[in-house]
């Protein structure tokens, strides 16, 4: 779960002291002391012995905040810190995770329940439904852990901070609306039609995300240049739909009003034809009545799809990602200022100690002492990469003291990838040892492996295409259990090799060989079980089924395991390699962004539940194969293209029918049979979904990959495969765009530590 800050406004603001030890206020200009505050004055602290506790646990903090880009702006006294790190401590922010993933499932089973093995309306069972409280109570509970989230926050924050954020405000009225919503569905022992809080359930997930919230945010902004051309595009279409009805008249002669009886027989019509044809998904099916009396008509749909398509679709991409990008750099400059602000606080707050093993005032002022900031790194909560990557740094400072500006150039060292040293080789005495080591650990006994593993595979195919004809009792898997067990058993003799070569903390250093290793195992574990069970042999190739697995089914288990094995050749080939990181990266770094994704999907797969549920019935006697054949249908129809399954008759099956429309394959048939059962304004709905899934967010997620991408391709390009496997890149949105925002001044972020509301510095 992603670090919330508890903060997202601006620090400019007076300063009111909350939750600290004096709950006296002072002027601003005034020198203060303080329990959970530091008073500077007179270029010196005067601090008594309890304090410097309270001082190293505010460090602490501070640094971890600036670690996780979390704003500073919370309560500093000791009681609050310890609230605030258990807060913030992954247990807590698990259990937030987990309770936002179950109240957001619960839409699968309440209902019209998902719980069902079909979502086909001429086969499906009756769904289990829950009994009336069971999914209420589980809502209730979780309801109960937001409000103590909600509160918590709060409190952190204090109460002048609380009454100037919009999302904390907000997050108490989606409370308030919920449980409101709750006890209505109680009272009426839930025989309710419409569920309000089922479509605010996202928000749960919104606001415990800072990404989120900032993604969301530039994209608000970015809407206004998005709906310029959205314009230009709906003019471009007006346009062409005008010209197309005149061009495409109803005739005289009924053989030539094909175009105009399928696609320009009215406007509505003919603005969803063209903008159908605009995703190409009808594409050529609404040329060809028109094509087929003149070859001339093609120019007007060509024209339509070259300007439409190719220019202005791709022109709304470019803004899009162009615009975005630029608000998505001053959500990462706050962040970077963010940790820039935090790490200083963390040095202003050691420099409120008092003279340390004797040394001067002029010593500590504007310096931290080197052990006691190797004290805090040790209850920090990090990577233990970069903890002794900052330690080793701050002891190498020469004079024992570090000024303001080493400090802040030793956390420099969050920016840098991760370098993965290996183990050092074993050292063996013995000559054969040493042959066999030199031979485990050279390069061609991985390229050599390689090219066994495509043999493998390539034996498979060809196999698979010889007995693709024959039924599972006719073929002769003998052939096949040779064939793998040959293989298997070199895929064991080099992993042993390797181990010998590299050690074994040398080899599982690797994680190509972890993967290979695994797979090595499995692959043997299961030749082993094959010939225990059937005890194969050229007489009986194919003995009969002996337990719950069948011989056939275990060799296809086979089969597919030494296919997912062949995917080691990915680290070995640097752009593959490149590619395969950027494709983990995305999972684990830009998950906020596929958030909001998830959060779309979901808004609109209820709204899709609210109109359309049952709109589609089953056809008549539904309960047999051929359940379609009593009644004409359509060419191309839903009907005639049997798409029973994709509907929105529960939360499952919406999801779908939502990703089948994003895809553009074929949408204009879920679009044209729910205008046939419900109305025409049924396709403002699909037509909605598409702009924001498939034309905003699928753009401007393939733009971020290609950024995500060309940053890894730029690092990476002058190094070596080898020097690739063992960078370990730190991929994150802050740092893909670290190079293009600017450093805060040493005086803004003193500037805004002054205006802290809980934390007085008056230097």
């Amino acid at each position: 779960m992603e670090a919330e800050p508890l903060l997202g406004g601006s620090t400019n603001r007076a300063s009111v002291d909350y939750g600290t030890g004096d709950s006296s206020h002072s002027d601003p200009g005034s020198p203060r002391t303080r329990g959970a505050s530091c008073s500077v004055t007179d270029d010196s602290c005067r601090v008594e012995d309890h304090d410097e506790g309270l001082y190293i646990q505010q460090a602490v903090v501070f640094i971890e905040d600036a670690i996780q880009y979390r704003s500073i702006n919370h309560k500093v006294d000791s009681g609050s810190l310890r609230l605030y790190r258990w807060y913030y401590s992954r247990i807590c922010q698990w259990g937030l995770g987990l309770t936002i993933a179950v109240v957001l499932a619960l839409a699968f089973v309440e209902k019209p329940s998902s719980i069902t093995y079909t979502s086909d309306p001429r086969f499906r069972p009756d769904p289990w439904e829950p009994p009336c409280g069971l999914t209420e109570a589980i809502e209730l509970i979780c309801l109960c852990i937001f409000t103590l989230d909600v509160a918590a926050k709060s409190y952190l924050i204090g109460w002048d901070e609380f009454c100037i954020n919009k999302w904390l405000i907000g997050y108490v009225l989606i409370i308030a609306a919920s449980v409101i919503d709750w006890a209505i569905t109680v009272s009426m022992l839930c025989h309710e039609t419409i569920r309000v809080r089922r479509l605010i359930r996202p928000f749960f997930l919104l606001q415990n995300s800072s990404l989120m919230k900032k993604t969301l945010k530039c994209i608000k902004r970015t809407l206004p240049e998005i709906a310029s051309v959205i314009l230009l595009l709906a003019l471009h279409l007006c346009l062409f739909t005008m010209v197309g009805m005149l061009i495409f008249p109803r005739s005289e002669d009924k053989e030539k009003n094909g175009e105009w009886e399928a696609y320009f027989r009215n406007l509505p019509r003919a603005l969803s034809s063209l903008l159908v044809l605009l995703t190409t998904a009808n594409n050529p099916d609404v040329m060809v009545p028109a094509y087929s009396l003149h070859r001339g008509y093609s120019i007007f749909f060509i024209l339509f799809s070259v300007c439409g398509t190719y220019i202005l679709m791709n022109l709304l991409t470019a803004i899009i990602y162009n615009q975005f990008r630029g608000y998505l750099l001053l959500s990462v400059q706050t962040s970077i200022i963010r940790r820039r602000l935090g790490i200083r606080a963390a040095f202003e707050v050691l420099c409120c100690q008092g003279p340390i093993n004797g040394s001067s005032s002029e010593d500590h002022v504007e310096r931290v002492h080197v052990p006691t900031l190797l004290e805090i790194m040790r209850k920090v909560k990090m990577k233990s990469y970069y903890r002794q990557a900052i330690m080793k740094a701050a002891e190498q400072v020469p004079g024992g003291f570090i000024d303001g500006e080493a400090f802040q150039r030793l956390f420099d060292e969050l920016d840098k990838d991760i370098i993965k040293e290996h183990p050092l080789k074993p050292e063996y005495r013995s000559p054969v040892l040493q042959w066999i080591q030199k031979i485990g650990s050279h390069y061609y006994l991985t390229v050599v492996g390689n090219v066994v593993a495509l043999a493998n595979v390539l034996c498979i195919s060809t196999i698979l295409v010889l007995d693709s004809e024959k039924i599972v009792s006719q073929r002769d898997d003998y052939y096949m259990e040779v064939i793998n067990c040959t293989f298997i058993l070199y895929y064991l003799i080099e992993m042993v090799l390797k181990m010998i070569g590299f050690g074994w903390k040398g080899y599982l250093s690797y994680r190509n060989n972890i993967f290979d290793g695994v797979f090595t195992v499995l692959l043997l574990g299961l030749q082993i079980s094959i010939f225990v069970t059937y005890k194969i042999s050229y007489e009986n190739p194919t003995p009969a089924q002996k337990g719950v697995i069948s011989m056939w089914e275990m060799v296809r288990l086979v089969n597919m395991f030494i296919v997912f094995r062949f995917l080691r050749v990915i680290p070995e080939i640097k752009l593959m390699a490149l590619v395969a990181s950027t494709l983990v990266d995305l999972v684990k770094n830009l998950r906020a962004f596929a958030g909001i994704l998830v959060v779309v999907y979901y808004v609109y797969a209820i709204i899709g539940m609210w109109l359309f549920h049952g709109a589609i019935p089953a056809p008549a006697g539904s309960s047999g194969e051929n359940s379609t054949s009593n009644f004409t249908m359509e060419c191309g129809s839903y009907e005639q293209l049997e798409y029973w399954p994709n509907n929105f008759d529960d939360f499952a099956s919406s999801l779908v029918l939502l990703y089948d429309v994003m895809v553009v394959n074929n949408w204009q048939v879920f679009m044209d049979a729910y205008t046939r059962y419900t109305t025409e304004w049924s396709k403002l709905y699909f037509v909605s979904w598409w702009l924001t899934s498939s034309v905003m967010w699928v753009n401007l997620f393939v733009a971020l990959i290609l950024e995500n991408f060309t940053y890894k391709w730029d690092k990476s390009h002058a190094l070596s495969v080898s020097d690739v496997e063992r960078m370990r890149y730190e991929t994150t949105v802050q740092l893909m765009f670290r190079e293009h925002v600017q450093e805060p001044t040493e005086e803004e972020l003193l500037t805004q530590l002054r205006q802290h509301r809980h934390l007085h510095l008056s230097r």
